[in-house]
């Protein structure tokens, strides 16, 4: 007797289902075991951020492929992402304070400065006269509160490696005229790559329980902000809009004209969510864009792409946008979207290995891939000056230099620079570490001129160096290059070994 193909393929179809429930089933067991190993708060708060985590575990083991059919892709109607000109090409609104005190500046504080090689959370390192992310930002908030008469709240989402070390520092803002609030992201836990099943034998944070432990990408906002109750709280207060962004770009500062545009919606169509996109350079190949797909504006990040069209998706031509993960979104549509579980992001699964060897997944969501499930969602094309982020120490090196001017708490270019680029900026491995790169600096180089520069090896730079044009220093291994003080280098190649020592 033979079996139909039909048949065959409905009897595989049942067979992966049922294996599907037994893994299902065997994480709850195990989840269940790991809140028996806490009590009272701990184990009311690691139940909450349990069920998001059943949630994404059920959607990942029922995932078969990738989650975009390429041939489906189309480019988003032209009116479905606007260009910054015409938005700002309006006066500046007579209600600007009306405006504000509907907003709320909410950071993505959940990152380490480790990648920097500095402890504790990124938004405590310094990038601008002694000031930190999170003092620009305060000084940023309190001056439109100033200046406007207005109550714009700031809140930072933290995770559980940064929320005891922010709270502490917060209390030097008690005299500024900002209200700060802060909640946790989520705590999920990695699961082994073979078994899928948590790591961790507790939910304790210390020993080797610490390592079985992850906060869940920036998605997951939505639900961690609404289950600390503080999305309400500020519902209640009037607020309308949150402004999102990562605490790390210092051009995401509160744009007056996108939030008029947001406030005042024109013919009826209330629209919930506005994603800051700007032009792409061969630096951000990598970074998510906009699509129209099955109807809807939708974020493509690189990790959903089929292997065979990464090329295509790095293209400048076909993709001429990214994503900054400045994003304008309305309160009433989270909280919406939350109770009818509509929330609906692609996951994003991260392999890791952890420090013994052993292979983890880590399933991940992206705050922008929310913007399919909001009413009217729009793109913006804002100024590249809207994305500065500070991801390593060569992004460092030209937000402290006088490329930038410092008012309030906002970085403006330099009107001295006679074109509007920031130049590109590569610093070897010697500079990796704040601590190291600023002891090989002995003060930062006027950089008003510099369209490149390339650092290579054991270099230090005196004090008052000029840099203009493509400057490349390369110390070959072994070798030791000292810049002299008071150098100006325009367009020039210094290689080998060059020390200049006092007699």
């Amino acid at each position: 007797m033979s079996l139909s193909k039909g048949a065959v393929h409905e009897g595989m179809a049942q067979f992966q289902e049922m294996m599907r429930q037994q893994l299902e089933s065997s994480m709850h067991a195990e989840l269940e075991k790991l809140l028996n190993t806490a009590a009272g708060e701990e184990r009311e708060v690691s139940r909450k951020d349990f069920e998001g985590f059943k949630n994404l575990f059920h959607r990942f083991l029922q995932v078969k492929g990738p989650s975009i059919e390429w041939i489906k892709i189309q480019r988003p109607p032209e009116d479905s992402i606007q260009p910054y000109d015409k938005i700002a090409g309006t006066a500046p609104p007579d209600n600007v304070a009306d405006c504000l005190n509907k907003l709320v500046v909410v950071k993505l504080n959940g990152g380490l400065g480790t990648s920097m090689g500095c402890k504790g959370p990124k938004s405590l390192i310094s990038v601008r006269n002694e000031n930190t992310f999170l003092d620009l930002t305060v000084q940023q908030i309190e001056h439109l509160n100033k200046t406007y008469d207005t109550d714009v709240p700031l809140v930072l989402m933290n995770s559980f490696n940064t929320d005891e070390d922010t709270k502490k520092i917060l209390q030097k803002y008690t005299h500024h005229r900002v209200k700060i609030h802060t909640f946790n992201q989520s705590r999920y836990p990695r699961v082994n790559k073979e078994s899928l099943l948590p790591v961790s034998t507790g939910l304790s944070m210390t020993g080797q329980s610490a390592e079985g432990w992850y906060p869940p990408g920036h998605g997951d906002i939505y639900a961690s902000f609404y289950n600390s109750g503080l999305l309400e709280q500020l519902i209640a207060q009037g607020k309308e809009y949150i402004f999102v962004s990562n605490i790390d770009n210092l051009g995401a500062t509160v744009d007056l004209h996108i939030l008029h545009h947001l406030v005042n919606q024109p013919n009826g169509k209330r629209c919930e969510f506005i994603m800051e996109v700007t032009d792409k350079t061969r630096a951000d190949v990598k970074g998510g864009t906009l699509i129209q797909y099955e109807g809807k504006l939708r974020l493509l990040e690189i990790a959903q792409v089929p292997k065979a069209h990464v090329d295509e998706f790095k293209s400048v031509s076909k993709f001429k946008i990214f994503n900054t993960n400045n994003l304008w979104i309305s309160l009433s549509a989270i909280k919406r979207l939350q109770e009818q579980k509509a929330m609906d992001l692609e996951i994003i699964v991260n392999p890791k290995t952890l420090d013994g060897g052993q292979n983890v997944v880590q399933l991940e969501t992206a705050v922008g891939a929310a913007i399919k499930c909001f009413d009217n969602a729009l793109g913006i094309n804002v100024p590249r000056s809207r994305f500065l982020p500070v991801k390593t120490t060569s992004d460092l090196l030209l937000v402290m230099s006088n490329l930038y001017s410092l008012d309030a708490g906002s970085l403006t270019m330099s009107p001295k620079r006679e074109f509007p680029t920031t130049p590109h900026v590569k610093l070897g491995s010697s500079f990796t570490q704040v601590q190291e790169y600023l002891t090989r600096f002995e003060s930062i180089p006027d950089m008003l001129e510099l369209d490149h520069l390339t650092v290579s090896g054991d270099v230090t730079l005196g004090k008052n160096v000029s840099l203009k044009g493509t400057v490349i220093v390369i110390a070959n291994h072994g070798d030791r290059i000292d810049i002299p003080a008071g150098s100006m280098l325009e367009n020039k190649i210094v290689s080998g070994n060059l020390r200049i020592m006092d007699h």
